[in-house]
């Protein structure tokens, strides 16, 4: 039995998810909460295996309940389930620990299906949800990847993306190259790239 809570603000919305979910045999919907912070009350006390999560509520909404909740209690999944078809919040619902994102146009079978599959486990992302979208969301957390860069190192990785070797920045830096190699190996780890051509290519198309 998948122990679930619905968080929406809407009455009329928790009502209906309530009554077609509960005509499968292997959901319970244990809570009805009008926005996040009545979810972590509730976890407080309760056990809960899964929320079904609305982005935009009142005190706190979706986004900032799923990081509250994946810190504080991780076993419990978090399935998004909003209206809004937008990479950005995609993103943030996802880094911050969503286990899937689903508009509510979704068929009611389809939402029973996925609400076991991430239960199970696995990732969901509605087929709603556009590939310009997942471009997006995937263009964001590279722009991120370029924000944890210090400034340093953002000279750095764009002094590689002009043809710059070690020796050449070092000069222009007035600094080691052993100290260039580190901040090299810096950027590395930080844009996940293993090499200097993969930097520079990175750099040109996202800086």
């Amino acid at each position: 039995m998948i122990k679930m809570i619905i968080a929406d603000d809407q009455a009329i919305v928790r009502e209906g998810l309530n009554l077609v979910l509960s005509f499968d045999d292997d959901i319970d919907i244990v809570f009805q909460a009008k926005n996040g912070q009545e979810v972590i009350d509730y976890l407080a006390d309760n056990e809960c295996d899964m929320v079904l999560m609305d982005i935009k509520m009142p005190i706190l909404n979706g986004v900032e309940a799923t990081k509250v909740i994946h810190q504080q209690y991780p076993q419990v999944k978090i399935l998004i389930l909003t209206t809004f078809n937008d990479y950005e919040y995609i993103f943030q619902a996802l880094k911050n620990g969503a286990n899937g994102y689903l508009l509510k146009d979704t068929d009611s079978k389809e939402l029973i299906t996925d609400i076991k599959k991430v239960y199970q486990n696995e990732s969901i992302i509605g087929s709603q949800i556009s590939d310009s979208l997942v471009a997006g969301l995937q263009n964001n957390s590279q722009q991120d990847m370029i924000a944890s860069l210090t400034p340093r190192e953002l000279e750095i990785a764009r002094a590689i993306a002009d043809g710059k070797s070690n020796k050449e920045i070092s000069t222009m830096l007035f600094l080691s190259e052993g100290t260039i190699k580190n901040y090299v190996t810096n950027i590395f780890e930080k844009l996940q790239l293993s090499n200097r051509t993969e930097v520079a290519l990175f750099m040109k198309k996202y800086d």
